[in-house]
């Protein structure tokens, strides 16, 4: 059955999950700034009280509302303070963490306060969802996606219940009762899929950036093609085909779309896939090699570990430790 772009951007977004997250709660008295170098994941972030500025390492500043939801799909470096020009009195985010973090990072959710303590202003009560999600990800996450995406609490019907969820998500985790790591993991699942989706379904315009692969039908077609069956022997001419287009005309479309070529992109896929069954209980590795379209297991593994770092024997082994989400 032909689907859809919005069919196909469902798919999409399916196969993004957190394999751990860590949540945080600041409690920020004006004035305050705080620099991050970047983390590896998603960053989500929503205030109550006062508002503050976002600014990542290479944009200008963003005015950010209580209730406004802000994303960073890849972790971009990026500075938030209650000044839209803090000038100098930056205080790295790494140096507060480790003064107040227990553990290792992710052991257990972050819970501090900052700033001058000016009992005439209203703090600014942020809460953060950091994901960490799986390199194998990146290849399935569309590529034109910008650094920062933000969504207007009176803008966005969808964003007021976000902010809801993400309130309750870091309120919860805080009491850290058993099975709270997963418990985020999970629900951060749903806010990374539901931010994303509201975001690619603006339009073009609004978004201020790229098409996005709901804009073109064709590329959709071969997108969802490799998803329904990603075991098939694909290649250029075949996918190309289903989208009506030249081999060149489509390459190029793609590329521009999701960010790499098309094969890149089902290899991306496959492994994301392969990960996933991977970490099933009883899951037999020639059996995931099969159906992610590798004819032997020793191809199948041989690429595995050149794109996660690890084999899949080992990788099996790790999912299946009892602290791993």
């Amino acid at each position: 059955m032909t689907q859809g772009p919005r069919d196909v951007l469902s798919r999409i977004l399916s196969a993004c999950k957190a394999e751990r997250a860590v949540t945080a709660s600041f409690r920020l008295h004006a004035p305050w700034a705080m620099h991050s170098s970047g983390a590896e994941g998603a960053l989500i972030r929503m205030c109550t009280g006062s508002g503050y500025w976002i600014c990542t390492d290479r944009g200008t500043p963003i005015e950010i509302g209580p209730r406004d939801i802000v994303m960073l799909p890849r972790g971009t470096p990026h500075t938030v303070s209650s000044m839209r020009d803090p000038g100098d009195r930056v205080e790295p985010f790494a140096k507060l963490l480790n003064a107040h973090m227990i553990g290792t990072h992710g052991d257990h959710p972050i819970e501090l306060e900052y700033g001058a303590d000016d009992r005439d202003t209203q703090p600014t009560h942020l809460f953060s969802l950091h994901l960490w999600m799986p390199a194998l990800d990146l290849g399935t996450i569309p590529a034109e996606l910008p650094p920062l995406i933000v969504l207007r609490v009176d803008q966005q019907r969808l964003a007021h219940t976000l902010a809801s969820t993400m309130e309750l998500l870091v309120q919860d985790s805080l009491a850290q009762r058993p099975g709270w790591q997963l418990s985020a993991a999970r629900m951060g699942d749903l806010l990374l899929v539901h931010i994303l989706g509201e975001y690619l379904r603006m339009p073009a315009a609004a978004r201020q950036d790229a098409p996005s692969i709901l804009d073109d039908s064709g590329i959709a077609r071969a997108v969802a093609a490799m998803h329904e069956a990603p075991q098939q022997q694909w290649d250029i001419a075949q996918l190309a085909a289903l989208a009506y287009l030249s081999r060149t005309v489509f390459t190029e479309r793609f590329c521009s779309l999701l960010g790499v070529p098309p094969m890149q992109y089902l290899r991306a896929f496959r492994m994301n896939l392969a990960a996933e069954r991977l970490r099933q209980p009883r899951a037999r590795i020639a059996e995931v090699a099969e159906a992610t379209g590798y004819a032997s297991e020793k191809a199948f593994s041989r690429t595995f570990q050149r794109w996660i770092g690890v084999s899949p024997s080992r990788y099996q082994r790790d999912a299946s430790r009892p602290d791993a989400l």
